[in-house]
C-alpha cells in the first residue's frame, strides 16, 4: 500500500473526511425524500444505469483506508455519479495510520462500514475478531470478472470475506529518459547490467544513482520490505517465496540472508544512496512519497517503486518513453525466473450489512466502477478482466497491465502483505526500519523477524 496500497501506503497529504455532494444532476420519478425511500424510486435519463443500486437515498456509508490525496481526490470522484444517483453518501476518510488504526477502531465498537485492506494478512487478522461481514450475492457474483487467485487473496481459511478493488506493478525502476540520454545510459535489461550501471553513475561523480524512502506513518518501512521481496522472487523464484510467506522458510535461512545482503550491497551502499537526501540513514526519514523527487533535479537517477508512485509526481510533469519521467522493469537477479511480477492490491471489507452499505460494496465490485475509477486519473490498474484495455491511455498503466496480466510471468502477490499481520505489517517494518535507520545488520534484523513470528 503496501497501499500500498496504492497499497497501501499511498499519497502525500493527510488524510481528511470527505463527503460527496447528493442528488445533483440526477433525476428519478418519485424524487427526493431526505430520508430512506419507502419505495425504490425509478431511476432516468444518465442516473439509469445505477438502478440497481436506488432505495436507499439519504443514508451515509462510512469508509477508511491508508488512500490520500491526491489519490483518494481520484477515488472519491470515481463514484460521485454513483452517490448523486443513488443519494447514498459515502464519507471516506484516509490515513496514514490506517494499518495500525484499523484494528484499534474495530475492537473499541467503532469499525468503518467499509475498510479499504491491502494486506491479506490485515484482513484476516480482522476476520478473526468476527466483525467482518461476508459480502453479499452480487458481489460474489461479480468475482466472476477477477482470475480466481485474487479471490484467494480476499478469502481467508478458503472463506471469501473482501472483494478485489485495484491490482499495482511494484516491479518498476523509475528514472529519467531526458537524463539518460543526455549522459549516454542505456535502460539495462539484466540485474547485471543494472549494478554496472549504478556503479557507473556513482562513479561520474555528478549524482548518486539511488534515491529512496521508507517513511510512511505507522507503516514506515514498507517500501524496504518490497527491495527484499523484489530480490528474493527474482533470485529464488516462486516455490522459495511462498514458503517464505508461511515461515517454512525463515528469514535467517540463507536464501532470504542472501536476498538481504544483495539489498544491503545495493540500497545500502553509501556510495549510491541516498541522492539528494543525505546518507543511508536517511532513507529511513524521507516519505516514500517524497523519495523520487530528486530525480527531476539530477540529484539521483532512478527509483524502485510500484506503479502506483505515478500519482507522486508533480503537476506538469511528463510521463513517458521520452518525458521527463518514465519507468522500466527491474531485471530478474536470477536470468532464469521467467519474468517475476510482484504486485500489491487493495480489497473492500464490509463492518455492516446494511443495505446501503452492501449496495456501495456491489457497485465497488464491478469492472463499470473500475472503469470509471480509471478513467479518474493515470497510476491505477484493475486486475478486473470486465475493463476495456483501451481505456488505459496513460503509458504507465498500459505497461503495468501488460505484466500483470502476462501468463507468462512469475506473478506474486506483495509477501509481507500476506504473511500474519504481526510480522507483514508489524515487526518487519519495524525490523526493516532499524536496519536503514541504525545499520542494523541482516542477521540481527532477520533473527528479530523470525523471533516475533507468532507461535
Amino acid at each position: 500500500m503496501h497501499r500500498p496500497t496504492l497499497s497501501g501506503r499511498r499519497a502525500v497529504a493527510v488524510g481528511a473526511a470527505a463527503a460527496l455532494t447528493l442528488l445533483a444532476g440526477c433525476s428519478n420519478s418519485s424524487g427526493g425524500n431526505g430520508g430512506t425511500a419507502s419505495a425504490t424510486p425509478t431511476l432516468t435519463g444518465d442516473c439509469a444505469p445505477f438502478q440497481a443500486y436506488a432505495g436507499h437515498s439519504g443514508t451515509t456509508v462510512t469508509m477508511f483506508a491508508s488512500i490520500l490525496s491526491p489519490e483518494s481526490d481520484a477515488l472519491e470522484r470515481s463514484w460521485a455519479k454513483f452517490s448523486s444517483c443513488t443519494g447514498i453518501k459515502i464519507s471516506y476518510v484516509g490515513s496514514n495510520d490506517f494499518e495500525s488504526q484499523l484494528p484499534v477502531r474495530v475492537t473499541g465498537g467503532n469499525a468503518p462500514d467499509l475498510a479499504i485492506i491491502p494486506q491479506p494478512g490485515l484482513l484476516a487478522q480482522m476476520v478473526k475478531t468476527g466483525k467482518v461481514v461476508k459480502p453479499p450475492a452480487q458481489t460474489v457474483a461479480n468475482e466472476s470478472k477477477w482470475a480466481p487467485i485474487w479471490k484467494s487473496y480476499g478469502s481467508v481459511d478458503g472463506t471469501f470475506y473482501a472483494a478485489p478493488m485495484s491490482a499495482n506493478m511494484k516491479s518498476l525502476v523509475w528514472y529519467s529518459p531526458k537524463a539518460f540520454a543526455a549522459a549516454g545510459y542505456q535502460v539495462p535489461t539484466t540485474w547485471a547490467d543494472l549494478m554496472a550501471l549504478s556503479d557507473k553513475i556513482a562513479k561520474s561523480g555528478k549524482n548518486k544513482p539511488w534515491c529512496g524512502g521508507i517513511g510512511s506513518g505507522t507503516a514506515t518501512g514498507w517500501p524496504a520490505t518490497d527491495w527484499v521481496e523484489e530480490v528474493v522472487l527474482g533470485k529464488y523464484g516462486g516455490d522459495v517465496y511462498d514458503q517464505w510467506i508461511s515461515h517454512q522458510v525463515k528469514f535467517s535461512d540463507p536464501q532470504i540472508i542472501d536476498s538481504m545482503n544483495v539489498v544491503q550491497n545495493w540500497m545500502h551502499n553509501p556510495a549510491w544512496v541516498n541522492g539528494g537526501f543525505g546518507d543511508v540513514s536517511s532513507i529511513a526519514s524521507t516519505t516514500f512519497q517524497d523519495a523520487g523527487t530528486p530525480i527531476l533535479t539530477g540529484k539521483c537517477s532512478m527509483l524502485q517503486q510500484a506503479s502506483f508512485y505515478e500519482a507522486q509526481w508533480p503537476k506538469g510533469t511528463t510521463v513517458g518513453p521520452n518525458g521527463d519521467i518514465w519507468a522500466f522493469k527491474l531485471p530478474a537477479v536470477n536470468p532464469s525466473i521467467p519474468t517475476p511480477v510482484e504486485g500489491g492490491g487493495e480489497f473492500v471489507a464490509a463492518f455492516s450489512s446494511r443495505p446501503e452499505v452492501q449496495a456501495v460494496q456491489n457497485y465497488l465490485s464491478t469492472s463499470e466502477w473500475a472503469t470509471s475509477r480509471i478513467k479518474q486519473a493515470p497510476g491505477w490498474v484493475s486486475a478486473n478482466q470486465g475493463v476495456d484495455p483501451s481505456i488505459y491511455t496513460d503509458p504507465i498503466d498500459q505497461l503495468s497491465a501488460k505484466y500483470l496480466t502476462d501468463p507468462s510471468a512469475t506473478f506474486r502477490f506483495d509477501a509481507s502483505d500476506l504473511m500474519v499481520a504481526a510480522i507483514g505489517s508489524g515487526q518487519e517494518w519495524k525490523s526493516f526500519t532499524a536496519w536503514f535507520a541504525q545499520n542494523q545488520s541482516v542477521q540481527k534484523t532477520a533473527a528479530d523477524i523470525d523471533a516475533a513470528w507468532p507461535q
